[in-house]
């Protein structure tokens, strides 16, 4: 019997190739959007998957309070890991302490590269449980040692062992590799980890770090740990959150409270606000799900609408099969086993989608999503999702077509009744629904992304490139170096700096200046520069002036940017003193000199943070900012500052960065999201439209008697057009009407998270509604114009 049932299904669906074509591509289309949506999601959701204990992992962080507004990091003191040991040692079953993860020059003979790597202490490997391929699974526990990761060891020794060599770091120190252990997967954590260096490598070869062992103010640290067996994560917390604040009365005054942040909330629950975790990109995972789900929802609303449209095609049919005996349960039965052969034929369509889409996706999202063919529970969810997809798509067909009295359809007097066509016409409205509110919400994304781009930035990114300078090679030659880069004709002008120009690594506090207001809790952004530093940048000074090299005097000058002018309180700056609050071995005190134009720093989304630029005493920063000759290409420049980089520093490998692309990643997580969202709304809009083609299409052939008659009483093309596409023009406005409110609703609440935001304007539900009603007009049309000028004598013959 059901392969009777089968053979039925495939001929009908045979005989009508182009109903069966826009069946299965709009599901398959539908499913394969969902398919990569899911993976995406997977992929999200088991982010830290390589870490055995990622349950028992955490990370210590701490919210402190400035002037009521509370910030939280994983910054912390040194002094914490002491107190954390001696006091609460039982509740970790592992407490390390962990440097912050960057890049360090790695020498093995002739052979030099650039990699990121971290000091960390000796139970980390452990902590991770990291997969040693070679070597000792205890591998720091010396201090002259090394791990390495697989590819930086294939990298710096090809085929020879490495166990044992000696590899030079930053052309300082030699380590011997003791360990290799395999590369941690993209999506986790300390991916970036290609080398780590035992923590007592890191006090010994860091005099500021040695006296940063009672400094509770400097929070230059990071700390994981992994809980011991017999507590959680909230009962530590509890324990250890004023451990900071009990034990040092100078930091009391910001209320630091320490607690742990979880390893599953690393990835996708990272974002806090005034003290309180407030989500992350777990918004994008239920943003991505609800348009998947709603892109499967369009394809099943075509499959049911086409099929319910064509159930007088087969009215006949059903009324034959009842007078000869069968029960309305196998003709139940019959309908739903065509659906089902349709869901999986488009399923397979489907899957074949993906395969050919998953690198272009992959690409496009950056991750590393590969199929998964040998994972049992995908087929099996697979399975149940292509029953329940069958279930939903032809339950009310099945329900339907098997309801027909066999007497009425055969006598010619079956009559689909007044509302037979509403559940189509709601189907539409839903469809379009959908589809004008992610229109409406992708042109959003995008206005928002494109309105934080064109916000000045305050410099001059262009033509400005980043070479950093992480070893003590570069200690007292910036002079040197600067002349030379200039001299070259590359560079036009150059200077130094402590933190990258698109990036703040250090926050200071601890100062008094005339004025202050009682309690005031100052944090200011604070980077060390040379004196050409705003030159170099085009950094304009807006009240005193520039640092210069004929003023012994600016070496203890400083300047302020405009957000720090109002922070501060200071209706005239210049010349004003910053002067240090420490009681023990204060510095000296800083003059105020010039005012610089603010300069986006963080995230182009968020206020400019006060700034303070001090003239760098040291020579012994971090970049080497170059601004590139305007009359050479950049190619030709960047050429000539390589072979004058090699010449004074052979043995580090050169690397160099782009301001303008620096800053360009600032808008790469939300430019992804919104160009992702932008493909899956057109799909939306092609699924929606590929329905309302075959609903046209059937709607005419009804019709077609009556657009006969009309025509041999004088309907011209256009009178024939319009009484074919009003109804489904009138659905379409429907749905923009109801469509509007919920995606303003929705998106407006988005933008709230913004700071520097952009401004709903009426146009763009405008625009998305006329985009709407053209794309239902132009879809219309084709179909109504075909039946417009077909030759009435064809339709008006009968049997």
């Amino acid at each position: 019997m059901f392969k009777n049932y089968l053979k039925i299904a495939w001929r009908n669906l045979l005989k009508n190739k182009g109903y069966t074509f826009i069946n299965v591509g709009g599901l398959a289309l539908g499913m394969a959007v969902t398919l990569i949506i899911g993976l995406w999601i997977q992929d999200e959701l088991t982010y830290n998957k390589y870490y055995k204990n990622k349950d028992r992992i955490a990370q210590v962080f701490q919210s402190q309070t400035f002037n009521g507004e509370t910030g939280t990091g994983p910054a912390i003191p040194r002094p914490l890991e002491k107190a954390l040991r001696d006091g609460y040692g039982d509740n970790f079953k592992h407490l390390i302490m962990c440097s912050w993860t960057n890049n360090h020059y790695l020498k093995y003979g002739d052979k030099s590269i650039s990699r990121p790597g971290n000091y960390m202490q000796q139970e980390g490997p452990e902590l991770f449980g990291l997969n040693i391929v070679k070597g000792e699974k205890d591998g720091l526990r010396e201090i002259n040692s090394i791990m390495l990761s697989q590819s930086t060891a294939d990298a710096l020794f090809g085929s020879e062992d490495p166990i044992g060599k000696t590899v030079t770091v930053s052309n300082e120190h030699k380590l011997n590799v003791s360990a290799v252990y395999s590369d941690i997967p993209v999506n986790n954590s300390f991916n970036d980890t290609d080398f780590i260096i035992p923590w007592e490598k890191y006090l010994a070869v860091n005099e500021w770090i040695k006296n940063a062992e009672d400094q509770w103010g400097n929070n230059s640290f990071q700390m994981l740990v992994q809980l011991a067996d017999n507590t959680t994560i909230e009962q530590v917390t509890d324990r250890i959150k004023n451990v900071k604040k009990d034990l040092n009365e100078d930091t009391a005054q910001y209320n630091p409270q320490i607690f742990l942040f979880p390893m599953k909330d690393w990835y996708l629950r990272s974002s806090f606000e005034n003290g309180k975790q407030v989500g992350g990109r777990i918004k994008y995972v239920w943003l991505f799900g609800i348009i998947g789900a709603f892109v499967l929802l369009l394809a099943c609303i075509n499959f049911m609408n086409l099929s319910t449209a064509r159930s007088e095609k087969r009215g006949k049919e059903v009324g034959i099969r009842k007078s000869i005996g069968s029960q309305r349960g196998q003709l139940i039965y019959q309908f739903l086993s065509e659906s089902f052969i349709v869901v999986l034929f488009a399923f397979v369509v489907a899957i074949l989608l993906v395969l050919l889409s998953i690198n272009g996706f992959n690409e496009l999202s950056r991750k590393e999503i590969s199929f998964p063919w040998s994972n049992g529970l995908f087929w099996g969810v697979s399975f149940i999702f292509i029953v329940f997809t069958a279930l939903l798509a032809g339950s009310y067909p099945a329900l339907y077509l098997s309801s027909f009295r066999p007497v009425d359809v055969l006598k010619g007097t079956f009559k689909t009744g007044k509302y037979a066509g509403l559940p189509r016409k709601i189907l539409v409205v839903v469809q379009f629904t959908v589809s004008v509110a992610f229109i409406i919400g992708t042109v959003i994304v995008m206005q928002q992304i494109n309105y934080a781009k064109n916000r000045p930035v305050g410099y001059d990114k262009e033509g400005l490139i980043q070479v950093p300078t992480f070893s003590q090679d570069f200690v007292g030659k910036y002079d040197l170096m600067r002349a030379e880069f200039i001299g070259s004709g590359a560079v036009v002008e150059m200077s130094m700096s402590s933190s990258p120009t698109t990036s703040i690594w250090s926050n200071r506090g601890g100062f008094i200046w005339e004025g202050k207001p009682e309690g005031f809790q100052e944090d200011l952004a604070w980077t060390e520069v040379s004196p050409e530093y705003a030159k170099s940048l085009n950094l304009k000074i807006v009240e005193g002036r520039d640092f210069s090299r004929e003023f012994a005097s600016d070496s203890l000058g400083v300047l302020i940017n405009e957000t720090a002018k109002k922070y501060l309180g200071m209706e005239n700056p210049i010349g004003q003193l910053i002067r240090d609050d420490s009681e023990e071995n204060p510095d000296p005190p800083l003059k105020i000199i010039g005012v610089v134009q603010d300069m986006i720093t963080q995230s182009p989304y968020e206020p400019v943070k006060q700034g303070v630029y001090v003239y760098d005493r040291h020579d012994n920063a971090s970049y080497y900012n170059m601004r590139l000759n305007p009359n050479q290409s950049a190619t030709q420049n960047i050429t000539t500052i390589e072979n004058v980089f090699k010449e004074h520093f052979p043995d580090i490998p050169f690397e160099y960065d782009f301001i303008d692309g620096e800053y360009g990643e600032k808008f790469a997580s939300e430019e992804r999201i919104g160009t992702l969202s932008g493909v899956f709304t057109a799909l939306a809009i092609l699924i929606s439209c590929l329905g309302l083609f075959g609903l046209t299409s059937f709607v005419a052939e009804q019709r077609k008697k009556e657009i006969g008659v009309r025509k041999v009483l004088g309907a011209t093309i256009f009178n024939v057009w319009n009484m074919l596409s009003k109804d489904f023009l009138k659905l379409v406005v429907i749905s923009c009407f109801i469509a509007v409110p919920i995606a303003y609703f929705v998106m407006n609440g988005w933008l709230q998270e913004y700071p520097y935001r952009v401004i709903l304007k009426w146009w763009i539900f405008a625009l998305a509604m006329l985009g709407a009603m053209f794309v239902t007009i132009a879809t219309v049309s084709f179909q109504a114009i075909k039946a417009a000028k077909a030759n009435p004598v064809k339709s008006l013959r009968t049997e």
